[in-house]
């Protein structure tokens, strides 16, 4: 089932500014080591996720939590399904398994992906997506795959063939819902997530 579009522009906007803002983690990882990075996220991300729990379970989170965030919220996340976190707690979720599992150049450029390009696609295709299909519009991924050719092209050191993998993995996957089940998985960690492990599987086989 297809879910409605809420958000009005100003909102989109304003939702994706702190979506880009995540932008800080790969910036500062790339002059910090792993274990430096990993003491910053770990308590970051339980913050981010205790807010998650008690906003279902404790009312005066819920009311604080509603009243600032309603108007950026997606469907799906006002839905009041326990089990869904919201896109914040996703999205620093994929920055920490980045860290823990990836080498850095492929963490930096797979979260670097999500934080720019997913921004891009999203107000591009709410002011210019005139060609949709499914919850996407075609202008919003050309944004995301030009946009994800100059992140790859500007990572430093970054092998070109593993680079342009990436861009079209991160492209497809932010275009097409990626589902376990009936379990929708968040744009903000099926991205990251997915291009790395294309990235990685790449650098592995043919580098």
């Amino acid at each position: 089932m297809e879910e409605i579009d809420r958000l009005e522009l100003r909102y989109e906007v304003a939702r994706k500014a702190i979506h880009l803002s995540s932008l800080s983690i790969p910036v500062i990882y790339w002059f910090i080591s792993r274990e430096f990075t990993l003491l910053l996220l770990v308590p970051l991300f339980f913050g981010f996720f205790l807010i998650d729990l008690l906003k279902n379970f404790f009312p005066p989170v819920s009311g604080w939590y509603h009243k600032t965030f309603d108007s950026m919220l997606r469907q799906h996340e006002l839905e009041g399904n326990k089990t869904y976190l919201n896109g914040a707690t996703h999205i620093v979720m994929a920055a920490l398994l980045l860290v823990l599992f990836f080498p850095k150049i492929i963490a930096v450029t797979a979260f670097t992906l999500v934080a720019v390009s997913d921004t891009l696609a999203a107000i591009v295709g709410k002011i210019l997506g005139k060609h949709r299909f499914g919850q996407k519009s075609m202008e919003g991924s050309a944004a995301f795959f030009l946009s994800a050719l100059l992140v790859v092209t500007l990572v430093p050191g970054l092998n070109p063939f593993v680079g342009l993998a990436m861009a079209i993995t991160a492209t497809i996957t932010e275009a097409f819902m990626v589902r376990i089940g009936n379990f929708r998985i968040d744009d903000n960690l099926a991205i990251p997530l997915v291009s790395a492990t294309v990235g990685i599987l790449c650098s592995m086989l043919f580098i």
